[in-house]
């Protein structure tokens, strides 16, 4: 007896075989990726006056005004014209700050996990979720900063040695501000 809706399987062409595993292995290791990336905690950024310009990078400066609250609404830590390197800020931090703009306000929700999680940090219980306001005021190559940096710290000093003088070259250092200690270590 003959069947007439039998198809014959046509023979695969020669190396196709590897190719085909290649394909299914990267399709296993593309679900693998997605599910291990919707298993992360997420940084939930709200924009409240949006900014403009290019965001900040990884080896950026950042200076910002914010107000950092647990989800009681308690402030555990306020700052104007902060000045945070981007690699040195605890992980949610930094993710928010990478989706910033200068002149932005935000609103940002960071999950325990890329807080300090099982950790405590000063006024910050362990295991808590948190919320920054946050106004992205500038941000800048951490080697101009440090350049910046090195700028002031010479003016300082000229101002200083200026004042000690015996009067000489007081209308000098007139133009020059009296900063004290403004400027943010680092």
């Amino acid at each position: 007896m003959t069947e007439i809706t039998r198809v014959p399987l046509q023979p695969l062409a020669k190396g196709s075989i590897p190719i085909l595993w290649l394909g299914i292995a990267a399709l296993v290791l593309a679900g693998g990726a997605f599910a291990y990336v919707g298993k992360q905690p997420l940084v939930d950024v709200k924009t409240l006056t949006k900014g403009a310009g290019a965001s900040p990078t990884m080896e950026d400066v950042a200076v910002i005004n914010y107000v950092g609250k647990l989800a009681d609404g308690q402030v555990f830590d306020q700052h104007q014209a902060a000045v945070l390197p981007m690699a040195g800020v605890i992980p949610g931090f930094t993710k928010a700050l990478l989706q910033m703009q200068k002149g932005g306000k935000y609103t940002v929700h960071i999950p325990a996990k890329l807080g300090y999680g099982d950790a405590k940090a000063g006024a910050i219980p362990p295991n808590s979720d948190l919320t920054f306001d946050i106004e992205l005021i500038e941000f800048m190559n951490a080697r101009q900063y440090q350049q910046q940096m090195m700028m002031y710290e010479q003016m300082r000093r000229a101002q200083a040695g200026q004042k000690g003088g015996a009067g000489a070259g007081a209308g000098a250092g007139a133009a020059i501000p009296d900063m004290g200690d403004a400027a943010p270590p680092m």
